[in-house]
């Protein structure tokens, strides 16, 4: 469980940070999906920002997952 929630977490904040590289520099438009999503037209920023924040969430419950005896 705790791997599954590491790459969950690698996958929320490398799809935020393409999100934001994406609105300011115009990178990652092959493989964000922030960008591609029409009801966040305008709010990519947010999104991604959101994005990187669940993704810090998740990689910190894989921590205390980690440390749940078993």
């Amino acid at each position: 469980m705790k791997r599954f929630l590491e790459f969950v977490a690698f996958l929320l904040i490398a799809q935020g940070a393409g999100a934001i590289a994406h609105h300011f520099f115009g990178w990652f438009t092959m493989w964000g999906l922030v960008h591609r999503v029409g009801f966040l037209d305008g709010y990519e920023v947010f999104a991604g920002i959101t994005l990187v924040v669940l993704g810090v969430a998740v990689g910190g419950a894989s921590e205390k997952v980690a440390r749940t005896p078993s």
